[in-house]
C-alpha cells in the first residue's frame, strides 16, 4: 500500500483539523505581536498607550497588530472608564498549548519508534 493510498494514521490529524488554529501561529509569527502578547502576559491588562511606551511604533500600528490578535481570538479589548485596554484571552492561549502538547508526545512517540529501529540494527 502507498502512502497516498494508506490514509491517516492512528494518532494523526487531517490539515483540517488543525485550521481553527492556523490564525493563531499566523499571528504569533510576528515579532511585534509575539513581543505585544508577551507584555500583556506578564503585565496584565494595557492600553495602547502603554503598549507604545519605549518602542518605536506608532499607536497605529499597534493598533493593527492587536486587531490581528483579536482576529486569532488571542486578545480582547475591554472598556475601563474612557480608556480601551488589552488583555490576552487565557482559554485560547491554553487552548494553543494543549495543541502544541499533542505534537510534541506525537513526535516524541515518532522519535522514540526511530530510536528502537535503530537500536534493533534492522
Amino acid at each position: 500500500m502507498t502512502r497516498a493510498t494508506a490514509g491517516p494514521r492512528p494518532g494523526r490529524s487531517s490539515p483540517a483539523a488543525f485550521a481553527h488554529v492556523a490564525p493563531v501561529f499566523t499571528a504569533l509569527g510576528d515579532p511585534t505581536r509575539l513581543h505585544l502578547v508577551s507584555r500583556l502576559c506578564h503585565e496584565g491588562p494595557l492600553s495602547i498607550a502603554r503598549l507604545t511606551d519605549g518602542t518605536p511604533l506608532t499607536r497605529q500600528a499597534v493598533t493593527k497588530h492587536l486587531q490581528v490578535l483579536e482576529g486569532a481570538g488571542l486578545a480582547a479589548a475591554v472598556r475601563e472608564g474612557r480608556e480601551q485596554r488589552w488583555r490576552v484571552d487565557a482559554r485560547r492561549m491554553a487552548e494553543t498549548r494543549r495543541l502544541l502538547e499533542r505534537i510534541s508526545a506525537q513526535w516524541d512517540g515518532a522519535l522514540a519508534r526511530l530510536a528502537a529501529f535503530v537500536e534493533s540494527g534492522r
